[in-house]
């Protein structure tokens, strides 16, 4: 019970830690435009920020949706529809 609780853990930590970092790359990257030596948006390390910012909370709120799903503690309208057996 422990070994699934600390997977667990590290399954939402990991993911949260690349959120972090890709959310220092995007500010690193709005302090330098100011900075009168380069003045100029890097694009590329921008984006590559907010994808390192973007999947890993996808990723966070999935997992969570999935584990609420399977305890039934999603409102109707997140639950995944039944197929009837014809």
């Amino acid at each position: 019970m422990l070994a699934q609780k600390i997977v667990a853990l590290l399954i939402m930590v990991i993911p949260a830690a690349i959120a972090g970092f890709g959310i220092k790359l995007m500010r690193d990257v709005c302090y330098l435009y100011f900075d009168p030596d380069i003045h100029t948006f890097l694009w590329g390390q921008f984006s590559i920020g907010f994808i390192l910012f973007t999947l890993p909370v996808a990723f966070i709120a999935g997992f969570i949706l999935h584990h609420d799903r399977k305890r039934n503690r999603v409102q109707p309208r997140f639950m995944t529809p039944e197929e009837d057996d014809e």
